[in-house]
Order: C-alpha cells, then structure tokens, then sequence
C-alpha cells in the first residue's frame, strides 16, 4: 500500500486531485480535505439552456476548488436571485479523509431539498468534514431548480434537475477514485425534496448502477402528470406573456423566471379546482411522471421491483409540519376552519375527514392540521417507500426522529429539517445552532454521533444497526434522547393512509 498523502499535495502544501475533465486543488483542514465547486457539467446557459446537462469542458492547469459554486436561479432566501453571482450552476463539493490512493472509502451523495424550488449545496448545515472525518468521502450536490430544473415545458427535457443528479453522480462513478472513494459503494442520501429526488432516482432507467444504498429523509409525496406540470408552467410562462416553450423561455434572465415562479407560487389558490392539493402549501414545482427520464411513480416502481437491488433506508421526524406552520405564522393559532379545510384537501379518502377525528379523538384542531398535513406530504409517503420496496423483494430500513429540540423554546418539537445537523454533525453551523441551541446540548452531541454511525454504517455495509422492516414486525428505530427499536410508532397514520396509492398528481380540470 502506498505511503504517499492522498489526493498529492501541491508545492503550496495544498491537497490536489485528478478529475477527467482537469486537475482541482482543494485545501486540507485536520485530517479532511475539502474540493469546493467542481463542475459536474457545463453551465447550463446559452444554447444549452433548459436542456440536458453536458459533461464540462475539459481545463488547463490547475483549478482552485476552494469556494462554493453559485447557487441555481431561486427566490431569494439561499443567494441571489439571477446569474450575477456566477451561471456555473452544476457544481459539486467533496470531502475527503483519504490518505491513501487505494483508501476506497465508502461515499456519501448528498441531494439537497427545498421544495424543488430553492436550494443550495454550499449551505454551512451541510459541511461535509464531520461526516468525513467518520471515514467516508462526502459529497454535496448542486442542481437546477424552479422553472429551470422542473418546469414541463415544449422543446425541453421533463425533470432537468434530475438529470442534473444523474450526472453528478456519474461524475463521481468516474472520477471518486482520485479522491479516495469507491465508486462501487456510492450511497446517494437526501431530505425533503432531496428525499423526493432520491425517490425518484430508484425508479430512474438513468440512475441505474451509479449508487448501492440510498437514505431518503422526510420524502414529499408529490410527484406531478404531465398535464398538471405542463399547467402550472404555462402558469409561470404567462406571469411573462411567453408561451411555454423552451425556445421562448431560454431568452428569458434567470431572475425574471424566478419571479415568475414565485408569483404563481403566491397565487396557487386561486387554482385550486384545477391543481387540487398542491395549491394548500403550495407546491409549484415537482418531479414529473413523464414516462421518460421518469416512468413511473417511485411507490410503484419499488413495488414492481426497480429497485430491488438497491439497500433502502427511509425516515422522517415526527413533528413534520410544525415548521412551516411557524413559517406561515400560524403555530399556535390554527382555526376550526382551518383544520377541516386541510383535513377535506389532504386526508385520504374515503371520509378521511372523519376517520382522522374518529382516530384521534382528543387532538385539537391545531394538532389535527399538523397530523394531516405532515402525514400527507411527508410521513405516509416515506413509510409507504419502505413497504414498497419490502413489497419488491428488496431490504428496507426505517426510522422516525422523536426527539424535541429544545431552541425557539421547544415549540417546534421534532420538526422538519431537524435530522440535516444531526446526521451531518454541524449542529453549530448556521440556521441550526437556533434550532438545537448554542452550545449544543450533551444529549444532542450523543444523539448525532449515533445518527453519524448509522448513516455510515449503512454506507459501509449497509445495515444502519437495526432489524430492517417487514410487514409484520414493522420495527422502526426511534432516535431520541434514549433511542429504541419499537413497531413503527404513527400506527393510527398508518392505517389510515394503508389503502391509499401516492401516485402521479393529476390535473383536476382542463
């Protein structure tokens, strides 16, 4: 076994590597070194605008990769809004502990959420030197969003954001080695629409083969028809008086798409005997069933055996919804009117209504429209992932995050979001420090240690450390301040939601 540092260190003492497309210099800190904005594939911009991503072009020299690449068009919560920050969108970051040239580490992909309509790879949550230091390489995603990533448009391919993460992770299965990662032991992970995204890449023809395991965190049932995705993007194309057509929209800047898609985001009740459920959070944008790039729903593509080859592990948190009423400025003072509306959107049928009050008969009405919206959009769809896949005759895993962090006073118990610090180990970096409080606690040190190992455990061999889920036992680990194995705790959500099929969200009126 080779004694040199690995990826070499440059006369400047700095960590370089090899990719197909050039040589990147990263920086080292401690024992991890970290390679930031890689491009993955060429800007989408110019002629390849709302088309598929295209390998990058290959650079003399040496490339610093030292700075985050900019994020994608988006509303303005993660960055700016247009290209002034840079177009070089589809970029990638990587840590790694690898000391050794035939280390061949494990690996980590990670897929950030969002909604599908923002979301960024450089967020300080998702540093991936703590996961690193673990013994895995780590790499964090960027990928095209909104209109441009997801908008169902003429002339463009369905599920561009999607095709973004096939093509990250077919760079990593053809240049992780020069960093000291296995491309045979990939794990692609991800939360919330990175969940969903994940969802999707075990039901991909094109994802086939470029990862082993996949963790999907918090998954949003929302998957969209063509008709409904071509609906809300000619939506999007008249906020401009364009047709929805690759070749109208492509002249368009990035920052007035952005606002295009927010102003229909603001708008979505105004639609919704057309668009149906979608309009109550409101979701504008999804992966689309397009029979393509996506055949099929992912539930029923497990079901079918698509991934039957493929180790699962899936969880979400308990208080899902909790955050984003907060967001809404609705926690605590959810109405009657508000909780049957949700209950007559969401709940499934037949008399969801009912059977929800009939199966909690002593939750408020504020406790009612965080049960149905939570179990909706994030819960049921993540639990009915696991029963899929057992369903297709492969392995699955479970989990359910309990614990309440104690930040913002406790009110948001165990929320949305919650899981990124604790498995990722930055609990002081950014928004989370808030969340989980400022030092963290002993019990929430302890609890993301245990997180950590499971998902990299699970990278490794994976097995996260409990019993995987069947349709009898239906064991599930618990993380909490004392965390356990029990059958799965939201039983009365369960069955509920047992006879209920997530399947590709239709357009309710033409």
């Amino acid at each position: 076994m080779s004694t040199t540092t690995w990826p070499s260190v440059s006369s400047t003492g700095d960590p370089e590597a090899r990719t197909s497309a050039g040589v990147v210099r990263g920086r080292r800190s401690g024992a991890v070194s970290a390679f930031l904005g890689i491009p993955y594939a060429e800007p989408p911009v110019a002629d390849r605008r709302l088309a598929a991503p295209v390998p990058p072009r290959p650079w003399d020299g040496v490339r610093p990769a030292v700075a985050f690449g900019p994020p994608p068009p988006q509303p303005a919560m993660f960055g700016d809004r247009a290209s002034s920050a840079g177009d070089d969108w589809l970029t990638l970051n990587l840590w790694t502990p690898a000391s050794d040239p035939d280390a061949a580490l494990p690996v980590l992909v990670w897929i950030p959420g969002g909604g599908y309509l923002i979301g960024s790879a450089g967020l300080p949550e998702y540093d991936g030197g703590h996961l690193a230091a673990d013994g895995v390489v780590v790499v964090t995603v960027g990928y095209r969003v909104g209109v441009e990533g997801f908008a169902e448009l003429d002339g463009a391919p369905s599920n561009r954001g999607l095709l973004d993460q096939v093509a990250a992770l077919a760079w990593v299965r053809d240049n992780v080695r020069a960093f000291g990662g296995d491309p045979d032991a990939v794990t692609v992970f991800g939360q919330s629409a990175g969940g969903g995204s994940v969802a999707a890449l075990l039901a991909m023809p094109r994802a086939r083969g470029l990862f082993r395991n996949a963790i999907v965190q918090s998954a949003p049932g929302t998957f969209f028809t063509r008709e409904l995705a071509a609906d809300v993007a000619a939506a999007c194309a008249a906020e401009l008086s364009l047709p929805p057509t690759a070749s109208a929209l492509a002249a368009v800047d990035p920052a007035l798409l952005v606002l295009a898609g927010e102003a229909v985001a603001a708008s979505m009740a105004d639609h919704r005997e057309r668009w149906g459920p979608i309009t109550h959070r409101p979701i504008p944008f999804s992966p689309v069933i397009d029979g393509d790039v996506l055949p099929t729903a992912p539930w029923r593509a497990l079901a079918e055996g698509a991934a039957a080859d493929v180790r699962l592990l899936v969880g979400h948190t308990r208080d899902e919804h909790r955050l984003f009423s907060l967001i809404d400025g609705i926690l605590g003072q959810v109405t009657p009117a508000q909780a049957q509306t949700a209950l007559d959107l969401l709940a499934p049928a037949p008399d969801g209504p009912q059977r929800y009050r009939a199966t909690f008969p002593d939750a408020t009405d504020e406790q009612l429209y965080e049960l149905v919206n939570g179990d909706w959009l994030f819960r049921m769809p993540s639990l009915q992932l696991a029963e899929a896949q057992v369903a297709g005759g492969g392995g699955a895993h479970v989990y359910e995050l309990t614990w309440p962090a104690p930040g913002l006073g406790g009110t948001l118990g165990s929320c949305h979001g919650l899981d990124i610090p604790l498995v990722f180990g930055t609990l002081t970096n950014g928004q989370p420090a808030a969340l989980i409080g400022d030092p963290p606690s002993p019990v929430a040190v302890a609890l993301s240690a245990r997180m950590r190992r499971a998902w990299t455990a699970f990278a490794a061999l994976g097995d996260p450390g409990w019993p995987a889920y069947d349709a009898d036992r239906r064991l599930t680990q618990v993380f909490d301040e004392v965390s356990t194995v029990a059958s799965y705790p939201e039983d009365g959500s369960r069955r509920l939601w047992a006879s209920h099929a997530f399947e590709a969200l239709p357009l309710l009126a033409s």
